[in-house]
């Protein structure tokens, strides 16, 4: 018998990850309060969230592999979560906007036999963001369930002059 997978978020974007995986895996988004977690630096931040998304479904699913994951933008310090609103998002973009900044990915994965966890960060720079491209994405659905405001994987794709780390 094979162990069940959990995905601790309700996340597209992490489920369309998982599925490259296994196509066999339980959806299970928890109902964690983000914003009462703090940490001293993004990556710690992404740590602590993955670990508490992770430990929030393990006690449902003991005997299954949990998997938490968290994603902050990192601009100069300035840690980017999902924007508020579309004046948020046209913040945050207009900071990136020819500029370099950080993603940090926190993973969790939480098992019967124990726990193992990471921080994956990966340096982005983006070209600069014509203002009416901007406005145009700022219109679509695309910025507002994202870290920074943006997914490499959509639309932003046109903005990316340089990565390094994972995709």
């Amino acid at each position: 018998r094979t162990m069940e997978i959990v995905l601790a978020s309700g996340s597209p974007r992490r489920r369309e990850l998982m599925a490259r995986i296994t196509p066999e895996y339980r959806v299970a988004p928890g109902t964690l309060d983000e914003s009462r977690i703090t940490a001293p630096t993004p990556q710690a931040l992404v740590a602590a969230l993955a670990a508490a998304k992770c430990a929030e479904a393990a006690a449902r699913f003991p005997a299954a592999a949990v998997v938490g994951a968290d994603t902050v933008v990192d601009c100069g310090g300035e840690v980017f979560g999902k924007p508020r609103d579309a004046a948020d998002a046209a913040r945050m973009l207009r900071r990136l906007s020819g500029n370099v900044h950080e993603v940090h990915t926190g993973v969790c994965i939480q098992a019967p036999a124990g726990r193992q966890a990471f921080v994956a960060t990966s340096r982005v720079r983006f070209f600069p963001i014509p203002e009416a491209e901007l406005e145009a994405y700022l219109a679509t659905e695309e910025p507002y369930d994202k870290a920074g405001a943006y997914a490499i994987q959509g639309r932003a794709a046109l903005w990316l002059d340089a990565i390094e780390g994972d995709y």
